[in-house]
């Protein structure tokens, strides 16, 4: 049996503070440019946040995630049919973002940040990307630890899973993201790496996020900007996991690594 097709997230951060391209796209025309871009390479999915989540990052104003993201997403619907991803912890973000012509919600938090996130979820029929996450950006990266991290990454994701659908939410619509980077060290991320194929036994579409983290610096040196190599390589050993989505700052060498590998594991 192949592995299915995996679908590449583009990432666009409207964003001054994003840890590898804060303030690059924090324009509409270059968000928009950068979107078309995105695109062009062969983006899947375009997952916009207006709040960076980088380690130690601290909260935006509901008012200016709105203005960050929300003519975004109309400028982008109003060109493309492409699915569009809103990146953000607050209900009323995703809820206007849905308006505007989002497809999917992707919360960091799991749903755990904002109380009213789970109304916007049972009042749509929108994809939720659930992720993991220790402590907050703000704090996540003091000092991680966990008992086992797969383990307990499981045991998460199923007490997630678990809540959503007990709340009306079908579980169909439910994408699960392991965090890498998220309150995890270097040694937490490869853990969660070398065994990516627990979490896809969970019978559940599972996201990889990975592009430019700081691990990927730890290991080899490289700055972020340095970092989209190392981040293909490991989009495309990510194939015979079962992978279905890829978060991506680099969609165009993802696309390349990831077709080749496919190639491979479908080959006699």
């Amino acid at each position: 049996m192949t592995p299915a097709a995996i679908k590449i997230m583009g990432i666009l951060n409207v964003t001054p503070d994003s840890f590898s391209d804060g303030g690059s796209f924090y324009s509409f025309d270059l968000a928009v440019a950068h979107a078309e871009n995105l695109i062009a390479d062969g983006a899947d999915i375009i997952d916009i946040g207006g709040e960076s989540t980088r380690p130690f990052a601290k909260p935006v104003s509901l008012d200016n995630e709105l203005q960050r993201t929300i003519p975004i997403i109309e400028a982008i619907r109003r060109r493309h049919r492409i699915p569009i991803s809103i990146d953000t912890v607050k209900a009323e973000v995703a809820r206007r973002a849905l308006a505007a012509g989002a497809d999917i919600i992707n919360d960091i938090s799991a749903l755990r940040h904002d109380p009213d996130m789970l109304d916007v979820v049972q009042n749509s029929t929108a994809a939720v990307i659930v992720m993991h996450m220790q402590g907050t950006p703000a704090d996540m990266q003091v000092n991680p630890v966990y008992d086992n991290v797969v383990g307990d990454l499981l045991k998460f994701f199923q007490e997630r899973i678990d809540w959503l659908t007990a709340s009306g939410v079908d579980r169909d619509r439910l994408i699960l993201d392991p965090g890498i980077g998220f309150g995890k060290t270097a040694d937490h991320n490869l853990s969660i790496l070398k065994h990516l194929s627990r979490f896809t036994a969970l019978g559940l579409p599972v996201l990889l996020a990975h592009s430019r983290k700081r691990f990927l610096g730890e290991l080899t040196g490289l700055a972020a900007s340095q970092r989209d190599q190392l981040t293909a390589v490991v989009s495309a050993l990510s194939v015979n996991h079962g992978i279905s989505y890829l978060r991506v700052h680099d969609v165009a060498s993802t696309r390349l690594a990831v077709r080749l590998a496919e190639a491979i594991a479908q080959a006699e």
